[in-house]
């Protein structure tokens, strides 16, 4: 097809890539293990058009980013991408692969993508690619989808969307979007010190989380975590780095415990200096009380003229200036880590060497083309900036900027050889004499510094100073690792692992235990049994739930915790020893796992909720998003699945870890699987029939081992609230999983009473049940207990509620499961649940679906909201009555439900003035 014809085809349609949505996943989430950004575009028109219905679109991009020629897609070999274009492909995959190429040219080295079309939405697509910084991500892919809508013939053009993905000015221009992208990776870029201790971190699989857009740094997990900026940590001592920061005091302190350290004074006027260097004895070193990389000082000093205009350099970092000796040598940093000497370079001063053709100005210019010399402290080597302290220096030694010098002539440019300021360092780390290294170990321990940058001056390191004369000038908190991670020349020594060490010991790798639990039903119940039984077997418990979040039964927050923003915070809280996550099906599609890896993940059950949004619309869709959760468990870990749920049992083919099962099944009904899995000595937990009632019992090596009486456990009510004893069976094969004691499990079960599904209340002459089912399928479980219950009441009154992102048939099918239940039905709508529907819509389609069923119109009654829907079902109540109550906050309710003052139980009828009727439709 020319391109002529491809204008006019197109013409027809509406040409634009319309980004549709545009996300970023930070765990585990559905479409991989890998954190990634995902951008869901629409192609419209441009779905007709593969690479190879483009001409000239190929050559163009390779042109572009030549990069491209080396990724292998789907063949595997340098130049597969290229072929795939060259042979047909759509430009979602296109934008994937220019987006890691991008990251790529910045120095973040991310190969992983893919490009899935949207089931049911013909030209939709989900294009998704990894990420080190998640907002370079962001950025890349807007300029991934820029490039390739740039590149379109003619009309084709047209992107629109982008701002929903990441903020870039002008119109595109690739030369200057790939200028914008690259200055925003460079602002985001961690310093090379962090970026090191970062990454050995993460080579030994400790969590690092960004606090912030500097470089404050999160290692580890709750009570094990550490916080880094740069090479300042936990154990570094405020009162240390104050001592360090004052030069004086430093010096003071060292000099009392007989280090050497050269003599001085501190001044405040030009005056006073030039009298303390007489004092002295020329040369001097004039310098900032409390200055940093090397601004301000100068050495060298030999005049009246000199120490004055060294005042007044000193001066512009700090009113108090030192004066002091000028100790004749190299400079030298040593690094002292955990009162060890773990690296030392020699450092020269910014210096350019002529070629008896150049000026010093050219030279400079000539010496900052190295590709390894940047601004500030983010690359190897420093830009050499030409100031006035330049020129005076260039002064003394009688030269200029247009000086040239002769050829092999070293001419130095500043009198400090900071590396920030453009020097060079040379790795002396297996030279430095035994007496030298002493020194400086005690230096760092007496000021009290974990990490600490010795600065010493000497002729010759390999031999004792107190032979050659010399000593420490300076003592620094915070020191900067890139002279000995990548040194001008020598060996580059990996300093972050003596840091690690020191803050992670033993090797550990920072983590506590996670459990990750996910299911239709039952996930606050589990979560909660499993933090009463790790909190009776001594642990610090952070807890994520429906309902909040909680650190040994104590909330912390209220509402809706059970998504990955809860589950950071417990993670990043200091104290905790365990984390019990509810994991939610609508965060791990919103932004995936808040944990890259869990000790111990279960999924309880998959029934049919919340389908029908976020393209998740069968079962089996939701069961591919529960299963992240177990997919995502570390193999030294274990799964737990519910063996009679086929959708759960057939999760174990993902699964990471080792399998467990929970059953309630008889064990004449176990299902092949399970069996053999037992006999293979495999791991189960199971409710099985006794002589006295049923058993919880513990399988694994081929022996079984009885654990409880289901009656032994409140929540389950004599075993009447199946439910509950799924729940329990879940939360004992978590519990045993992670070596809790069985003696603990059963004792902590035994008391287990802490507001979860099931509260029941008999305080006010009838029975309340407070509980929480928001489907149908935990009205129907709830509905069996219910049944046995109620003979030994008079009526059964229920008050139902779903949330309106339900599918309409959910809401109707719940009206009909409550119609079946309850004698008496009150449906609750509260503003908070519409989810985007109009109010009286959902209360209306739960009254369709009980008037379908059967019931009779003045069973019904409707009232708005919870607290108020709670009231009227008590005052609705009589003696001998039933009253269940499905809410959303089941600790609110239950303090309402205790509280309760009402009519006499014998007096006690419908308070009409707190109902409104529906009426019909």
């Amino acid at each position: 097809m020319s391109g002529n014809e491809i204008h006019q085809d197109a013409a027809r349609f509406r040409t634009s890539i319309r980004v549709v949505d545009a996300r970023v996943f930070r765990g585990p989430h559905l479409y991989s293990m890998t954190p990634m950004v995902r951008i869901q575009i629409d192609l419209g028109a441009l779905e007709a058009f593969p690479t190879d219905k483009l001409p000239g679109f190929t050559d163009d991009i390779v042109r572009l980013l030549p990069g491209l020629a080396g990724h292998g897609c789907s063949y595997g070999v340098a130049g597969g991408f290229v072929r795939r274009m060259q042979e047909g492909t759509w430009l979602g995959h296109v934008v994937e692969h220019v987006a890691l190429e991008l990251q790529s040219m910045l120095g973040h080295p991310v190969t992983r993508g893919k490009t899935r079309s949207v089931k049911g939405s013909p030209g939709t697509y989900n294009v998704m690619f990894s990420y080190n910084d998640e907002v370079v991500g962001l950025l890349a892919g807007r300029v991934a989808l820029e490039l390739v809508d740039s590149l379109l013939p003619g009309n084709l053009h047209g992107l629109e969307g982008l701002d929903e993905i990441a903020e870039m000015e002008g119109p595109f221009d690739f030369a200057v979007r790939l200028q914008q992208l690259k200055a925003g990776a460079a602002e985001r870029a961690l310093g090379p010190t962090t970026a090191s201790l970062v990454r050995e971190a993460e080579r030994r699989g400790i969590p690092a989380a960004r606090l912030d857009d500097s470089s404050l740094v999160l290692l580890g997990q709750g009570k094990h975590q550490k916080r880094i900026r740069a090479s300042c940590t936990d154990l570094t001592s405020e009162i240390a780095t104050e001592i360090a920061s004052d030069k004086d005091l430093t010096k003071f302190l060292l000099q009392q415990a007989g280090l050497p350290v050269p003599s001085g004074e501190l001044v405040r006027s030009a005056q006073d200096a030039v009298a303390a260097a007489a004092r002295l004895g020329y040369p001097v070193v004039t310098k900032p009380l409390d200055g940093n990389h090397g601004s301000g000082v100068n050495i060298g000093l030999a005049t009246e003229d000199e120490v004055r205009w060294g005042f007044e350099q000193a001066r512009e970092h700090s009113r108090s200036v030192i004066v002091e000796q000028h100790f004749v040598g190299s400079d030298h940093r040593i690094l002292v880590i955990g009162g060890k000497v773990v690296a030392l370079a020699e450092r020269v001063p910014a210096h350019v060497v002529g070629d008896g053709r150049s000026s010093v100005a050219e030279l400079v210019e000539q010496t900052n083309r190295d590709p390894r010399r940047g601004e500030g402290h983010s690359s190897v080597l420093t830009r050499i900036e030409i100031d006035e302290c330049v020129e005076h220096f260039l002064s003394k030694s009688q030269l200029t900027l247009s000086s040239v010098p002769a050829p092999g002539q070293m001419v130095l440019l500043r009198p400090t050889a900071n590396l920030s300021t453009g020097g060079t360092a040379t790795d002396r780390t297996d030279e430095i004499h035994p007496e030298n290294a002493l020194i400086a170990r005690r230096a760092a321990q007496i000021v009290g510094l974990d990490i600490a940058g010795i600065d010493f001056v000497c002729p010759d390191i390999s031999r004792p100073v107190s032979e050659t004369s010399g000593g420490i000038i300076e003592v620094n908190a915070g020191p900067g690792f890139r002279m000995h991670l990548e040194p001008s020349s020598g060996r580059a020594r990996n300093v972050a692992r003596p840091v690690l060490d020191l803050l992670f010991k033993g090797g550990k790798d920072g983590r506590i235990p996670i459990f990750a639990i996910t299911g239709t039903n039952g996930k606050s119940t589990t979560a909660r049994m499993l933090s009463h039984i790790l909190h009776a077997n001594g642990a610090t418990v952070g807890l994520t739930s429906t309902t909040g979040v909680y650190l040994n039964g104590e909330r912390i927050m209220t509402g809706d915790c059970s998504g990955p923003q809860s589950a950071r915070i417990v993670l990043r809280e200091p104290g905790v020893d365990v984390a019990v996550l509810e994991c939610a099906r609508g965060g791990i599609l919103r932004e995936g796992l808040a944990f890259d890896a869990c000790d111990i993940g279960a999924v309880l059950n998959v029934h049919g909720d919340h389908l029908g949004l976020r393209g998740i619309d069968t079962i089996e869709d939701l069961a591919e998003v529960k299963s992240v959760v177990v997919e995502s468990v570390r193999r030294s870990g274990w799964s737990i699945l519910n063996a009679d749920d086929i959708h759960t049992s057939a999760m174990s083919r993902d699964a990471g870890g080792r399998i467990c099962y929970f059953s309630l099944a008889n064990r004449s009904d176990w299902p092949d699987f399970l069996c053999s899995h037992v006999a293979e000595g495999g791991r189960a937990v199971t409710r099985e029939r006794s002589r006295d009632g049923w058993d919880i019992v513990i399988h694994e090596d081929g022996e079984s081992m009885f654990l409880m009486d289901v009656d032994e456990i409140p929540a389950t009510f004599e075993g009447s609230a199946e439910f509950n004893v799924a729940n329990s069976l879940a939360a004992v094969a978590m519990a045993h999983c992670h070596d809790v004691p069985a003696a603990t499990i059963r004792a902590a079960l035994a008391e287990f009473t802490t507001p979860g599904r099931l509260n029941v209340f008999d305080g006010h002459g009838f029975r309340t049940i407070v509980d929480y089912a928001h489907n149908p399928e935990g009205l129907k479980a709830l509905g069996k207990l219910v049944s046995h219950m109620k003979r030994g009441y008079q009526r059964t009154i229920g008050l139902v509620a779903i949330p309106g992102d339900r599918r309409d048939c959910d809401i109707r099918e719940m009206g009909a499961v409550a119609s079946r239940i309850f004698d008496v039905i009150v449906f609750k709508e509260d503003e908070h649940g519409l989810r985007g529907r109009a109010p009286g819509t959902i209360a209306g389609l739960l009254r369709e679906g009980a008037l379908n069923a059967g019931c009779a119109p003045g069973r019904i009654q409707a009232v708005c909201p919870e607290k108020e829907a709670v009231e009227v079902c008590l005052q609705l109540a009589r003696e001998k009555d039933l009253v269940v109550l499905t809410v959303d906050d089941v600790e609110a309710v239950w303090s309402q439900v205790t509280g309760f003052e009402g009519a006499a139980p014998s007096r006690r009828g419908p308070d009409q003035t707190h109902i409104r009727h529906l009426r019909a439709g």
